[in-house]
């Protein structure tokens, strides 16, 4: 079994910055690639970054150049630095890791972005 905690969401102004840290715990040996994904009412889950065990990453075209994904393997914690935030940002973020065919969740932690 697997288990993720996140913390560092929050209020925060348009052009700000906020920090989202992803603690993993469990089995989780071998290849695996952790990420975040955000959801905002009325809209689909979206990927945002994804980073694997062995450094690949992803984004969404709409984060690139403004959010950083990266990983302490030996604490095998993700992080996703946030930078120039905007309002269409606003969203609940859900840390995923994918191991062997399966996916594992987060609680999820709400981002706000004022205008």
């Amino acid at each position: 079994q697997v288990q993720l905690v996140e913390s560092g969401g929050g209020l925060v102004q348009a052009g700000g910055s906020l920090r989202l840290s992803c603690a993993a715990s469990g089995n989780i040996f071998g290849f695996n690639t952790m990420g975040w994904y955000r959801q905002a009412p009325g809209k689909q889950r979206e990927l945002v970054a994804a980073m694997s065990s062995s450094g690949a990453t992803s984004y969404a075209n709409s984060v690139k150049g403004r959010f950083t994904i990266s990983r302490d393997n030996a604490k095998n914690t993700a992080y996703l630095q946030m930078n120039s935030l905007k309002p269409e940002d606003t969203a609940s973020y859900t840390c995923n890791l994918h191991r062997v065919r399966t996916d594992y969740w987060g609680q999820g932690t709400q981002v706000t972005v004022s205008s």
